[in-house]
């Protein structure tokens, strides 16, 4: 009997860690967005650029005097070059900023 449950409490645990190793595969649902573990980067340029990162809806807003407008649902931040902002559940560090775009990398916390 203790046997059986331990067997299941191993099973148990591989299943999880099965799922917690394909999370970051199912975070990033955008061409524009690579994720490795709970890090994403992005590349955001023109009008109405938008990603899906960790699971939030990212929008890039402009740049304006060297910093990027960015919104992660209703929290609205902006950055500049090697800055960190926190919006919504995000951090998100802008890592180039460009009259038309911006190259962050997010993550969750």
């Amino acid at each position: 009997m203790a046997d059986l449950l331990h067997r299941r409490t191993r099973l148990a645990a591989g299943a999880a860690a099965g799922v917690l190793l394909l999370l970051p595969l199912a975070a990033c649902s955008s061409s524009n967005v690579d994720c490795s573990g709970t890090s994403c980067t992005a590349s955001l340029s023109g009008d109405d650029a938008k990603a899906s990162i960790l699971g939030n809806d990212l929008a890039f807003a402009g740049t304006q005097d060297g910093r990027a407008s960015l919104s992660v649902g209703d929290s609205s931040v902006s950055c500049a070059e090697g800055e960190s902002v926190s919006a919504g559940p995000l951090s998100i560090t802008c890592t180039s900023v460009t009259d038309d775009g911006v190259e962050l990398t997010a993550t969750v916390g």
